[in-house]
């Protein structure tokens, strides 16, 4: 692909290579390859199911280990709220529906009430009366725009999402409650939120203003930070013949490519543990326990997992490995790290298969959490046939699966759980050493997607995403969580339900 030399500077400011744009452009022509699934990971075949009686030994072993360990939660928050208020943009265009009906009915329940109440008495508006006489777009403007609280356009971060007794608050706010009761170290909870530049001040003041009286009630220290997704990671856009797409000025046009790009925010957390999990995911403190205890017991099998990965290592490492030593390399796989080796693996030398096998033991864990499937979208769990060969655990996007082919698609629907991104993730070796996480990236998972700019059609690109193209080459684990623990907030309407509201 030729570039002007003003396309050259700005592709250089960009922080990319042209290799890399060259690649992008090659996937925009060919497309990505579909995923070859091979069946869907279900209870005891891919996923791991805790009894009960065995939770409390799963938590005690974490807590333990803890202090020992350097724990960060990394929150993925830099989404803008729209979405989320679809049906109320529709409104103010006139087109109302059952759930705008339910919005004003329960205006009372919302947390941000008494905030949406005070923003129009500021302008000498009353609310109640507004609501009573149907003056629905009034309130709407006040509750949206920034004629009043700005709800349409900040993150879902930033939002009154649920009310106490002694106020309301915000997603971040409960992630830092939730944060201490698993990720603490000592007394010490490291928080790593990764926001839009456009929003970073706003974030930054509310934990100026909450820190101090959630580190007295909670008794840590919180080591709250920040990042923002990088220039690096956007992807170039293309017209539909896929000829670059510029913008009225000639410039290239640069588009976010979506949470994948968080891989290399990610890579520049220093951390033995990290549990991941997105900013809407979150409950009232009545009914958090459920969501702290499979925390904890999803680090415990990441911890067990890491602790027998570095005893198989130490085997391998031997002046003369045995057959024996082999075999229980090929134990481990198979039963806790669901991974099965490439046809023709039995005819190789065992060079050759201590190779193979001090190679997939040398890369990131992470334990996963799989709720029931009930209708929700979301990544699911399947046993998928890698590109060295071998057949692992993956959590796969129904867009990486090719749902034309009937084989494929019986598979697909054959999945019993979805990943509501949940996961407890370990960064370094056993030796301390820290991965490098793009490394371990399959760049053949990305996404072509349609988009518009200035009314022109054009296609954009997404890499791999966070969970699972760009964790591909890691050795994973499923455990089954109960459904309590996955309460997102995808619409305003969500926050009317039970497990939003009060006790």
């Amino acid at each position: 692909m030729a570039f002007t030399e003003q396309d050259q500077d700005q592709i250089l400011v960009q922080g990319v290579s042209l290799d890399q744009i060259d690649q992008q452009i090659n996937y925009f022509v060919h497309g990505f390859p579909f995923l070859n699934v091979i069946k869907a990971a279900t209870i005891g075949d891919g996923i791991v199911r805790i009894e009960e009686d065995q939770i409390p030994a799963y938590i005690h072993r974490f807590d333990a280990a803890a202090h020992e360990r350097d724990l960060v939660k990394f929150v993925p928050a830099s989404g803008a709220a729209t979405r989320m208020f679809k049906s109320l943009f529709a409104a103010m265009d006139g087109k109302s529906d059952k759930s705008v009906d339910e919005v004003f009915t329960r205006l009372t329940d919302f947390a941000f009430y008494e905030d949406l109440k005070a923003a129009m008495a500021a302008k000498g508006q009353d609310l109640d009366k507004a609501v009573a006489e149907n003056e629905r777009k009034t309130v709407l403007q006040f509750l949206l725009t920034d004629e009043g609280l700005e709800y349409g356009s900040l993150p879902k971060g930033l939002l009154k999402f649920h009310q106490y007794i002694d106020g309301p608050r915000t997603p971040v706010e409960e992630h830092l409650v939730e944060g201490a009761a698993y990720a603490n170290s000592d007394g010490l909870v490291k928080i790593h939120f990764t926001v839009s530049p456009e929003h970073r001040d706003r974030f930054e003041t509310l934990i100026d203003e909450q820190k101090a009286d959630y580190e007295a009630w909670l008794g840590v220290t919180f080591d709250i930070t920040f990042s923002e997704q990088k220039k690096s990671t956007d992807t170039i856009s293309v017209n539909l013949d896929n000829s670059p797409f510029r913008n009225a000025d000639g410039s290239l046009l640069f588009r976010p490519a979506g949470h994948g790009a968080l891989i290399e925010n990610l890579n520049d957390i220093q951390a033995d543990i990290v549990f991941i999990k997105n900013i809407d995911n979150v409950v009232p403190d009545e009914i958090k326990e459920p969501t702290v205890t499979y925390k904890k017991v999803l680090a415990a099998v990441l911890l067990d997992a890491q602790q027998q990965i570095a005893r198989i290592q130490g085997l391998l490492d031997s002046e003369e490995v045995s057959d024996g030593y082999l075999a229980e390399a090929d134990e481990l796989f198979r039963r806790t790290l669901f991974t099965l080796p490439p046809e023709g693996f039995e005819d190789l030398s065992k060079e050759e298969k201590v190779g193979y096998f001090r190679r997939k033991l040398d890369r990131p864990v992470r334990a996963c959490g799989m709720v029931k499937n009930v209708g929700e979208p979301g990544g699911g769990p399947f046993w998928a046939r890698n590109q060295d060969g071998s057949v692992s655990l993956q959590v796969v996007e129904s867009a990486q699966i090719d749902l034309a082919n009937p084989a494929q698609k019986a598979i697909f629907d054959e999945a019993t759980h979805f990943n509501p991104v949940d996961l407890v993730c370990g960064l370094k070796d056993h030796n301390g050493r820290k991965y490098d996480l793009p490394a371990y990236r399959d760049p053949l998972t990305g996404f072509i997607t349609a988009k518009s700019k200035d009314g022109k059609d054009l296609k954009a690109q997404e890499l791999p995403g966070l969970w699972n193209g760009a964790m591909a080459d890691w050795n994973t684990i499923f455990v089954e969580v109960p459904l309590i623990t996955f309460n997102p907030v995808k619409t305003v309407n969500d926050l009317l339900r039970k497990e939003h509201q009060p006790a």
